[in-house]
């Protein structure tokens, strides 16, 4: 079994994972519909509204911080190759760095860019094309943040 600070580590990767996935699902699940549901230039300025406020420290701390976290168990465990855990550590890292982590920065982040870009016209009517878009790749990153909270658990088992 995992212990001393390499548990304490894990933990935090799976509570870390899990805060973002958390953040992540309730996007997907409704606030997205409901941004959906404005008239467009009323969705497209709230959302505009939403991407400055969340580069703020506290979603940024739970995101990054993560990210960072991931990068140090993956290390961790290729360097010390832990009898108990290792596929699951591995795995979880893979998982948030990629599916969570690289996915807003390469799908979710140039979307959100290309909006605000925008003038009115040209926004208002890229707003249905942008929702779907940017729900789809939010579902992969729930997912991804998800199963790399559930890989770190069972890491701890």
């Amino acid at each position: 079994m995992i212990d001393g600070p390499y548990f304490v580590l894990t933990l935090l990767g799976v509570l870390g994972c899990g805060l973002v996935a958390g953040v992540f699902l309730g996007f997907s699940t409704f606030v997205m519909r409901a941004l959906a549901q404005l008239p467009p230039a009323q969705g497209v300025a709230a959302m505009n509204a939403i991407n400055v406020a969340a580069v703020r420290p506290p979603f940024m701390l739970a995101f990054v911080g993560s990210a960072v976290l991931c990068s140090v168990l993956a290390v961790v465990t290729f360097v010390v190759l832990p009898d108990d855990g290792t596929v699951e550590l591995l795995l979880g890292s893979a998982l948030y760095l990629f599916g969570a982590f690289g996915v807003t920065i390469a799908a979710n982040v140039p979307r959100n860019d290309a909006l605000l870009k925008l003038d009115p016209p040209e926004a208002t009517a890229y707003w249905p094309i942008f929702v779907r878009q940017w729900t789809t790749w939010n579902h992969v990153r729930t997912v991804a943040s998800a199963a790399a909270a559930v890989s770190y658990a069972l890491a701890l088992t």
